[in-house]
């Protein structure tokens, strides 16, 4: 517990490093250019369809005419957006998490190697193929809980367990497996995903529950249309840094447990060479 806690501070100041906060404009301007692209090709036409189903239900076509008794517009303004976007949460922060994957973990694990680890060895145990690879298997992964899951959704208690646990699982994957590919060798890699798996799988969770936050930012966007452009791109930076330091809180963690793991270990042999053969032991042969 320690640990976690040292590493979540210290995640907490590298969030406010210039250098991190630089780093966050590129997979921001990326999403938001997405988003925004996605949306004004597809955004109508997905209420519409979501509409068109949502009224040839007779009982979901009486509770829009109960909303419309509230005044609250009725299923295309108020029910058939907030299920289109319902459905597209789950693609954004798969998204999201893959961009600041890809474009910001690898730099971020260099900031905190190089300011609190300048003497870890890195032994390259993994590749940018093997990162992506590994990242693309526990994205397909996570879809697929998500999608079986779904049903379980509707019970109330779940619907606050369900989604972050699979946040969680995928960051811990995907942000842990990206922290020591630098510096761990695979059999480190491996030996300290297993002796830590409980503690960052605690820390994806938490950050899961973080990432749920701007789902409310996202959401609200359906129901005050005209605020809607300046939501959208708001959820996503939102999302960007919960999962910038999700990545500095796994790198400060990883790369402390990967000093510690070689400090109980030892030092690594040194190699003995010959002894060099002497010029009249020759010969004297």
């Amino acid at each position: 517990m320690g640990l976690v806690l040292d590493s979540f501070w210290r995640a907490v100041a590298y969030c406010l490093h210039p250098r991190v906060v630089a780093l966050s404009i590129l997979p921001l301007l990326l999403m938001v250019l997405a988003a925004i692209g996605l949306g004004w090709l597809f955004w109508d036409p997905a209420v519409d369809a979501v509409f068109r189903w949502l009224e040839s239900s007779a009982l979901l076509s009486r509770a829009g005419d109960w909303l419309r008794d509230l005044g609250l517009g009725g299923l295309r303004t108020v029910v058939a957006p907030l299920v289109v976007i319902f459905l597209a949460t789950p693609v954004i922060v798969l998204c999201s998490l893959l961009a600041v994957a890809t474009l910001m973990t690898p730099a971020l694990v260099r900031l905190v190697a190089e300011r609190r680890f300048p003497g870890l060895a890195r032994e390259q145990g993994g590749s940018l193929l093997g990162s992506i690879a590994w990242s693309l298997g526990s994205t397909l992964l996570a879809l697929v809980a998500l999608v079986v899951s779904l049903p379980l959704w509707l019970i109330p208690p779940l619907v606050f367990v369900l989604p972050p646990l699979i946040w969680g699982w995928l960051a811990y994957r995907v942000m842990a497996f990206d922290a020591l590919a630098e510096h761990a060798t695979r059999e480190e890699r491996r030996l300290l995903l297993k002796q830590h798996r409980l503690p960052l799988l605690g820390i994806g969770v938490l950050t899961g529950y973080l990432g749920a936050a701007p789902s409310v930012v996202w959401a609200s966007g359906a129901l005050f249309a005209a605020a809607f452009v300046i939501l959208v791109p708001l959820a996503i930076w939102i999302y960007t840094l919960v999962f910038a330091f999700s990545s500095l809180w796994f790198g400060h963690y990883c790369l402390a447990a990967l000093e510690q793991l070689r400090a109980r270990q030892g030092p690594p042999p040194v190699p003995v060479q010959p002894a060099p053969v002497a010029l009249e032991d020759v010969h004297s042969t």
